[in-house]
């Protein structure tokens, strides 16, 4: 459950050793400085092994079937109700799982809101978010209790899966606040994928925002982290070359499959495409930059194949529906396959009555892109098909390492900035109920006085009096909040350190709530949503 930094530098160095001595090795041929040895250093220290975050506090079997309040006031005073909100991310991912399992988990975007909604329901959740990918399985929630939010989400993710909570915690990754805040920003930089600065990773944390808005659950923090981390990707897209080259599951798809022809040519390989979506698409186009100008494609509609045939001039595609895929393959020397299929669409028997391809070819090669799987992986036990899925991508992703290294460099000095701004957004979100609280305060005193002072002029007073009064005592109140207000507000005329201070100041002055008040107010809150 290594929570792994930089993608890249996971794919590329499997061992801590072995990071220390490629990151030495290239900081004195390439970096003299020794920034990158500066930089592996934090590499190492965020992806050390770490819990999962389950509380190593003793909780009886009672207290695991209580309310959220009762356990609330059971639990120690420093340990938990004290404890604000956080932003938690669970993870799998292409570094630190295999494909058999990632596949499990993956949830399709049409049930992402669902998953939102359950996760949002249990006892110490209050916001989430889901990210699910061929390369990942992401879970981003703000939580209550990092510990029993994390043990939640964790026993969430096994039920719907059927992966078994030890299981999980073997791979996955858990990181709190601002780590999880700079995980995201690595992820929609590209910094984080399989191949260093894939754009399509970007188009997928947008998707997430386009999905979540509505769904209850999908709320201030979660939706204000994934909109800043949009801002991150572009940014470092923009201001550096990191997009430049292979930078997509796709282009490595073919570069490998370009790496295992003997000839290293599309021009008379014989090649199929299963599923012509976003990710089907890509391969065709990257096919046809790497010089393929015959090929057939495999799909559902024809509507969508013709559309990309328009798109692309002077390439022979060849439309076949899917009950012909068996015939297709029969006469590919390499097939693709990228298609939402939850069950194999070759299994071993398939693929083993295929005819032999050519004796130059060799073998047949399938490389499958999609997760779950579209062939079976017992494929791989024949003499005359070879296998690839997206978790052998990693062979593409170790040609420029050094370059890779600096790409992401620059990349991270983007990120530090965007981290801080967004950092500091966060926090000045802790003004807001002070705010109101302060208001409310005021308030009351304003209408109790209020009620007092006409109660005691009696009924012998007009309504145009009353009027009169009701208005001096609200701009009273207005003026004398005027200060107070104006120092709880984000500008540019006072630090964020400033403005949480004066925060801490009127919470002590007028006693407005404590923190174990705040969060028990949380707490009723979901007991209450739950009973509607």
């Amino acid at each position: 459950m290594a929570a792994s930094t930089i993608g890249l530098a996971t794919s590329l160095l499997p061992s801590t050793s072995a990071k220390r001595a490629t990151a030495t090795a290239i900081s004195s041929a390439a970096f003299p400085s020794g920034k990158v040895s500066v930089f592996y250093k934090r590499f190492e220290i965020r992806s050390s092994k770490c819990p999962v975050g389950f509380s190593s506090e003793k909780i009886d079997s009672g207290a695991l079937t209580a309310s959220p309040l009762q356990l609330l006031k059971s639990s120690p005073a420093n340990r938990y109700t004290k404890e604000s909100s956080s932003i938690v991310v669970i993870g799998l991912d292409v570094h630190s799982t295999p494909v058999e399992i990632r596949e499990k988990l993956a949830i399709p975007e049409a049930q992402c809101p669902q998953a939102i909604t359950e996760l949002c329901a249990m006892n110490h959740i209050e916001e989430a978010a889901v990210l699910s990918t061929c390369n990942r399985m992401e879970i981003y929630v703000v939580a209550l209790s990092q510990n029993r939010g994390v043990k939640e989400v964790t026993e969430w993710m096994s039920k719907i899966s059927g992966v078994s909570v030890s299981e999980l915690c073997k791979h996955q990754f858990v990181l709190y606040n601002k780590d999880a805040t700079q995980h995201l920003f690595e992820v929609a930089a590209g910094l984080n994928s399989l191949v260093l600065g894939e754009g399509q990773i970007l188009a997928q944390v947008k998707q997430v925002v386009k999905v979540g808005q509505g769904v209850a659950g999908f709320d201030r923090k979660v939706s204000g982290l994934f909109k800043h981390a949009i801002t991150v990707g572009k940014r470092v897209r923009s201001e550096t070359n990191i997009a430049s080259g292979s930078v997509s599951v796709s282009s490595a798809a073919v570069e490998l499959a370009l790496m295992k022809l003997p000839d290293s040519s599309f021009a008379t390989a014989r090649v199929l495409v299963i599923g012509a979506g976003k990710m089907g698409k890509l391969v065709i186009k990257h096919l046809v930059a790497k010089g393929c100008r015959n090929m057939v494609v495999v799909n559902r509609t024809k509507e969508r194949v013709a559309a990309i045939h328009e798109e692309l001039k002077g390439v022979e595609i060849i439309y076949k529906p899917f009950s012909e895929m068996l015939a297709c393959a029969a006469e590919a020397d390499v097939v693709f396959t990228s298609t939402a299929s939850e069950t194999p669409l070759f299994t071993k028997e398939h693929v083993e009555m295929l005819p032999t391809v050519r004796s130059e070819i060799g073998r047949r090669v399938f490389i499958d892109i999609s997760v779950p799987r579209n062939v079976e992986p017992s494929v791989s036990d024949l003499e005359t098909a070879v296998l690839y899925n997206v978790d052998d991508l990693k062979e593409v992703v170790a040609a420029n390492k050094e370059d890779r290294l600096r790409k992401a460099m620059e990349a991270e000095t983007i990120i530090q900035e965007e981290l801080k701004k967004f950092e500091a957004w966060k926090d000045s979100l802790e003004t807001v109920p002070t705010i109101k609280r302060l208001k409310n305060h005021c308030e009351r005193i304003r209408d109790a006085e209020l009620n007092k002072c006409l109660s005691k002029i009696g009924d012998g007073i007009s309504g145009k009096s009353k009027e009169a009064i009701y208005d001096l005592s609200t701009a009273i109140v207005k003026k004398i909040l005027h200060g107070p207000m104006e120092n709880l507000r984000c500008d540019d005329t006072r630090t964020l350190d400033e403005i949480l201070e004066n925060m801490h100041a009127l919470n002590r002055m007028f006693d407005l709530e404590t923190d174990t008040a705040v969060l028990e107010q949380k707490v009723q809150a979901k007991m209450a949503q739950k009973r509607k």
